[in-house]
């Protein structure tokens, strides 16, 4: 009687582990998709690897900014749930845009976004990939509506030429161009 309680409570404990595995297996990949998506997947494994400061100077780069044109007029008469909702429905679009043109998103700022091609990773055809998408963005854009019905205009700003990159910092780390 003591081999079999010995061995159902063996038996017990190993389930329990291999559970516990599972759940941290699960932990790691959810923190892992996290990761990615604030940072580069090269820039993430650096940082992993225990680098503490990343600098790096590339010396061809396309960097695109955008805002929406009268944003302040539009946030003063939209409630705050409604005025988020439609930049997470504009920014939305444009990150799907990322994906099909392979470019790098940088970060949001209230009512901009700005992305850049030719980081972390070189590519040759950067600026072409960025105009593209500029031209994907003023093209979806009338498809966004807002509360007010007011149709939505944006500026573009691209610019190619030397970048330095990295993160910097201890603490909420970013992936920023300077």
């Amino acid at each position: 009687k003591a081999k079999v309680n010995n061995t159902l409570e063996k038996k017990h404990f190993h389930d329990k582990e291999l559970e516990y595995q599972k759940k941290i297996k699960e932990e790691q990949e959810k923190s892992e998709t996290l990761l990615l998506n604030i940072l580069p997947s090269s820039i993430a494994e650096r940082l992993k690897n225990g680098e503490t400061l990343i600098a790096d100077d590339i010396e061809n780069a396309t960097v695109l900014f955008a805002d929406l044109t009268g944003f302040t007029e539009l946030s003063s008469s939209t409630n705050a749930k409604d005025l988020v909702m439609l930049l997470n429905n504009i920014f939305s679009l444009f990150d799907e845009l990322l994906i099909k043109y392979s470019l790098e998103k940088i970060k949001t700022i209230g009512d901009s976004y700005m992305l850049a091609g030719g980081i972390p990773e070189p590519s040759e055809n950067h600026a072409e990939s960025v105009a593209e998408m500029a031209l994907d963005m003023l093209a979806v854009l009338p498809e966004v509506k807002t509360v007010s019905q007011k149709p939505l205009q944006i500026r573009i700003g691209i610019n190619s030429g030397d970048v330095s990159a990295g993160v910097i910092g201890k603490k909420k780390f970013i992936y920023d161009l300077w």
